[in-house]
C-alpha cells in the first residue's frame, strides 16, 4: 500500500499543518463540540489503519528516541493541555513528510529523519507538529465540521483497505471523497502554519536546541524542491512553506544568541539504522561500505554500527561480526569513559559519555544479534544479562532477550521475564507476543488466547481480542483464578465495544 497518499490526505483534512490559520481564540471552546476523549478516539481508529500497514515501523529503538525528543520538547512548552497525550512514531518511507493526527498521534517518515542534518532541525519539525496540537487547530478544524469529518474518515478508511490491493483505486476513492474538503481549507494554511513555526520556535529554543535548525531545514527543502522531477518533497505539499514564512522565521532567529548545539549519539545512531533499513539490503551495504572507504563520515563508531546492521540484513553474519569487532575497538580507544559491562564475552566497555537515552544499550542489542546469527547462543545470552543490568529498560534488549529464549525452548526463563517486564510495561505489545508465543509452546491454550487477546485490545482491535477470550474460555484448561481472569477480562471488553458503538 502507498500509505503517503493516506498521509497527504490526513493532512490535508486533519490540519496539524494544513489548518495554519489565525482563528479567534476559542480556548476550550474548540472542545465544546468535540471531546479530548473524542479526538483521542478518531486518532485512535486511524492509527489502527496505519498500525496494520507494512511500512509502520514497530520497531522499540526508533520509537523510543522519537518519544524521548518529543516529549522533551513537550516539556519546554508553556500551552500544552494538562492530560493531554503525545505519541510519536515512524514509518518506512523514503519520501519526506511528518504529521499529526488526532488524539496527539504524530507520524514521521523515515526519508525526513534521514534528511534532517542535525538534532535541531529534527526537533525543529517535531515542535512544529507540537504546536499544531497545543493550539488546538486539529480540535478546531473537527469541530467546525464535524459530521462531515466523521464521513470523510469513513471513506478515508475504505481507500486505505481498498489500496492495499488495488493502489489505483484507493487512490480514486480519496481524490473523490476528498476534494471538497482539501479545497475548503487550503485558504486557511498559511496563518495556521505561520503561528505554528512562532509557537513551536519557542518550544525549539525553550528545550535547548539550536533556532537556526527551523529555517535551515525548511529553506533546504524548498531549495531542493526545484530538483525533484515529481514535484516538491511531500512535506511541501502538505506544509506549504513560502518565501515569507521562511523569512520570518529567519528575523525571529536572526535576534537570538548563536548557540552550538551538539547532536546526540541516539540521533547519530537512529538515523544510521534507518539508513540500513532504507533500501534493499545489497545496497544498503554497499552505501555503507563506499563511506567507510571513502572517510565520509562525522562519525566511524556510528557508521559502523549502521554497517552491522546492513551486512546482519543481508544475512553477511560472520562479515558483521567483524565489523562489531571493530566498533567495539573503536569504543574502547575513546578516552571520555564509559561503563564496563560484567560477563560481557569480549569484557567491553560501552561509551556513555554523551549519557543518552539509549547509545550503549543499541549497540548492545546490535551485539546480541550479530551473536545469535553466528550461532554463539551462550555470547548473546551473556550480553543481553549484562545489558540489561546497565539499560533495565530498554525494550529492544528485553525483547531480545525473551526472543533468544524461546529460541533456545527455555520456555519458563522466557516466561519469567515476560511476566516480570509487563508489571512495568503493561502496553506493550511486543510482551503480549512473547507471552502467546510462549504459551503456546507450552500447550496452554487458554493463556495463550488471553495474551493474543491483549495484543489486539492494544492494537483497537476489540471484537478480536473478544473473539479471543471467548475461544480462552472453551479451552478452559487453566485454574480457577486464570479462567475468572479471562470471564473478568470479557465483560469488561464487552462493556467498552458497547461504549465505542454508541459513541
Amino acid at each position: 500500500m502507498r500509505i503517503i497518499c493516506f498521509i497527504i490526505a490526513l493532512t490535508l483534512l486533519f490540519p496539524v499543518n494544513v489548518l495554519a490559520h489565525e482563528l479567534p481564540d476559542l480556548g476550550d471552546v474548540s472542545q465544546a463540540t468535540i471531546t479530548p476523549r473524542e479526538e483521542r478516539q478518531i486518532g485512535l481508529q486511524i492509527m489502527r489503519q496505519i498500525r496494520a500497514d507494512p511500512s509502520y515501523l514497530d520497531d522499540p529503538e526508533i520509537t523510543g528516541y522519537l518519544n524521548s525528543l518529543g516529549h522533551k520538547l513537550i516539556t519546554h512548552s508553556t500551552e500544552s493541555s494538562p492530560g493531554q497525550s503525545f505519541e510519536f512514531f515512524a514509518l518506512q518511507d523514503s519520501t519526506i513528510n511528518a504529521f499529526a493526527l488526532p488524539g496527539g498521534f504524530m507520524g514521521f517518515n523515515s526519508g525526513l529523519i534521514i534528511a534532517a542534518q542535525s538534532e535541531s532541525e529534527l526537533a525543529a519539525v517535531m515542535a512544529h507538529e507540537i504546536a499544531h496540537v497545543t493550539q488546538k487547530h486539529l480540535a478546531r478544524m473537527i469541530s467546525s465540521q464535524k459530521y462531515t469529518m466523521i464521513a470523510s474518515l469513513a471513506a478515508l478508511a475504505v481507500a486505505i483497505l481498498a489500496s492495499r490491493s488495488n493502489p489505483q483505486a484507493g487512490q480514486a476513492i480519496m481524490a473523490a471523497s476528498q476534494a471538497g474538503a482539501i479545497q475548503s481549507q487550503l485558504n486557511f494554511t498559511r496563518r495556521h502554519e505561520k503561528e505554528a513555526d512562532r509557537v513551536g520556535l519557542n518550544i525549539l529554543v525553550a528545550a535547548g536546541f539550536d533556532p537556526q535548525g527551523m529555517p535551515a531545514f525548511f529553506e533546504r527543502l524548498q531549495k531542493a524542491s526545484r530538483f525533484y522531477e515529481n514535484g516538491a518533497p511531500s512535506y511541501l505539499r502538505t506544509h506549504p512553506i513560502t518565501y515569507e514564512r521562511i523569512a520570518d522565521i529567519q528575523n525571529r532567529t536572526h535576534e537570538m544568541a548563536y548557540r552550538q548545539v551538539l547532536d546526540s549519539i541516539d540521533f547519530q545512531l537512529v538515523r544510521a539504522k534507518l539508513r540500513a533499513m532504507q533500501s534493499k539490503s545489497g545496497e544498503a551495504v554497499n552505501q555503507f561500505k563506499a563511506r567507510l572507504n571513502d572517510r565520509r563520515y562525522s562519525n566511524e563508531a556510528v557508521e559502523r554500527y549502521g554497517y552491522a546492521l546492513a551486512l546482519l540484513r543481508d544475512k553477511k553474519n560472520r562479515e558483521a561480526n567483524e565489523q562489531l569487532a571493530v566498533l567495539y575497538s573503536l569504543i574502547d580507544t575513546n578516552p571520555t569513559g564509559g561503563v564496563r559491562l560484567d560477563n560481557h564475552p569480549l569484557g567491553k566497555t560501552i561509551d556513555i559519555k554523551h549519557k543518552g537515552f539509549q547509545a550503549g544499550a543499541m549497540i548492545e542489542t546490535l551485539a546480541a544479534a550479530v551473536r545469535l546469527a553466528n550461532d554463539q547462543f551462550d555470547d548473546a545470552i551473556n550480553i543481553y544479562r549484562s545489558a540489561l543490568r546497565v539499560y533495565p529498560q530498554h525494550k529492544a534488549l528485553i525483547h531480545g532477550y525473551a526472543n533468544a529464549l524461546l529460541q533456545n525452548q527455555q520456555v519458563d526463563s522466557a516466561l519469567e521475564l515476560i511476566n516480570r517486564e509487563l508489571q512495568f510495561h503493561t502496553n506493550d505489545i511486543h510482551l503480549y507476543q512473547l507471552q502467546a508465543r510462549a504459551y503456546a509452546m507450552q500447550n496452554k491454550d487458554m493463556l495463550k488466547h488471553r495474551a493474543q487477546a491483549e495484543v489486539y485490545i492494544r492494537q483497537g482491535f476489540y471484537d478480536a481480542a473478544a473473539e479471543q477470550l471467548q475461544i480462552a474460555l472453551r479451552h478452559d484448561n487453566g485454574d480457577f483464578y486464570q479462567l475468572s481472569s479471562v470471564e473478568a477480562r470479557l465483560r469488561q471488553l464487552q462493556l467498552l465495544i458497547e461504549e465505542l458503538k454508541e459513541d
